[in-house]
């Protein structure tokens, strides 16, 4: 089959690899027909890469068709239209019993002192073949795959996998009062959502934060309040303005390591880029740093008392926080990958309904086959040509 793999820093190239086969009898098999390109992907595009081999295949956010299923595998079958979540879990370990999938105690990967075994990632996270494919093997397929309806184009559902998961849970665990404000960081794909969720789930006062033009209008469409990070140079300042001087209740970091504004992280992380891969490993699970300043940002921000929620990925071992702001302002903070199968069931008659109230459909900017991927990790990494998200077609 062809399949995305990771070659090198900025270099992923479409190849041949061999078919996925049924291993385990909690397997499954499904023909890939939508997958997407996440802003996680681009963290192995640009500064993983210590954690990657030449040939992996990537991609963690696919949907498709059911081929083939394992002997324990009861709640779907061929013919199935399915979506897959990234973190893979069994259903019924200790940590998947509190809705903390992203945990499972049956597929971490303990050798490196991590959570669940993710799809398309790195050693780190198990190191599983991806769904930037046309085929994949989803393990833990028992429980895992979500049944979707036929009919609706797959813009409805791809979501499912990770984009509208992780934006609930970054939402949830926000905290945002009834009524209450909300500042989200970073209107990628995971920021869009999570605006959209905050006003679905009753939020008074959305305001997001960027500084690309066709991110801000598209934000702006849904009714959020923007805030243009080319015309406002201090965005907390901006937001303590428009409410009442005193900073919004919740505020949603969506960015993650890679943030703009944070010169010394990134030339920690690309001078890491150039070490030995071995010794880069090494450097970055011991002595990593991230580019912090969306997650500073968002500590001035909030008001006292507020909560920080994290959904951006972050990979420091040892950022500088300012322990003492978040002390006296007496804030929270949640963070962690989304646990999908927790919030499947809340979500699931958002996008099975007629009226998309959530705009799944609208947020892919770009659909391009399987064959140019390497041009889509471009263009989303660069962000040029109004690219907020890639969908690849197999």
């Amino acid at each position: 089959m062809r399949a995305v793999t990771w070659q090198g820093r900025r270099d992923v190239r479409v190849e041949t690899v061999p078919d996925p086969k049924i291993t385990e009898p909690t397997d499954a098999v499904i023909r890939v027909t939508s997958t997407g390109i996440c802003g996680s992907d681009l963290h192995l595009y640009e500064v993983l890469g210590s954690f990657i081999d030449p040939g992996d295949v990537l991609g963690h956010e696919p949907m498709g068709v059911v081929e083939e299923v394992g002997a324990e595998v009861h709640h779907i079958r061929p013919g199935d239209r399915v979506v897959v979540p990234f973190n893979i879990s069994c259903g019924h370990c200790f940590m998947c019993a509190q809705g903390l999938q992203s945990q499972c105690e049956t597929t971490q990967v303990r050798d490196r002192g991590k959570g669940a075994a993710l799809l398309g990632y790195t050693k780190l996270y198990g190191q599983v073949p991806g769904g930037q494919a046309e085929y994949l093997r989803v393990p833990q397929a028992h429980y895992g795959p979500v049944k979707v309806p036929e009919g609706p184009p797959d813009e409805r559902f791809v979501y499912l996998s990770d984009v509208v998961p992780t934006a609930w849970q970054a939402v949830r665990y926000a905290a945002v009062p009834d009524g209450g404000s909300v500042a989200v960081f970073g209107l990628g794909p995971i920021g869009q959502m999570a605006c959209r969720i905050a006003r679905h789930l009753g939020a008074g006062q959305v305001i997001g934060v960027d500084l690309v033009p066709e991110r801000i209008a598209l934000a702006a469409r849904y009714g959020v309040t923007t805030v243009d990070l080319r015309d406002h140079t201090d965005p907390a300042a901006t937001i303590r303005d428009l409410t009442d001087g005193r900073g919004t209740d919740s505020v949603i970091d969506a960015v993650g390591m890679e943030a703009h504004g944070s010169p010394g992280g990134r030339m920690a992380q690309q001078l890491t880029t150039l070490l030995p891969k071995a010794v880069a490993a090494k450097m970055t699970e011991k002595a990593g740093v991230d580019r912090l300043g969306a997650l500073l940002a968002s500590i001035d921000t909030v008001r006292r008392g507020g909560t920080v929620s994290l959904s951006g990925v972050y990979g420091g071992m040892i950022d500088p926080i300012p322990m003492m702001e978040l002390f006296d302002k007496q804030l929270q903070l949640r963070m962690g990958q989304a646990n999908v199968r927790r919030w499947i069931d809340d979500i699931l008659p958002l996008v099975t309904g007629d009226d998309d109230p959530l705009g799944t459909e609208d947020l892919a900017t770009h659909q391009l086959p399987l064959a140019d991927a390497a041009r889509g990790y471009e263009i989303f990494q660069q962000k040029r040509d109004g690219a907020i998200k890639v969908l690849l077609k197999p």
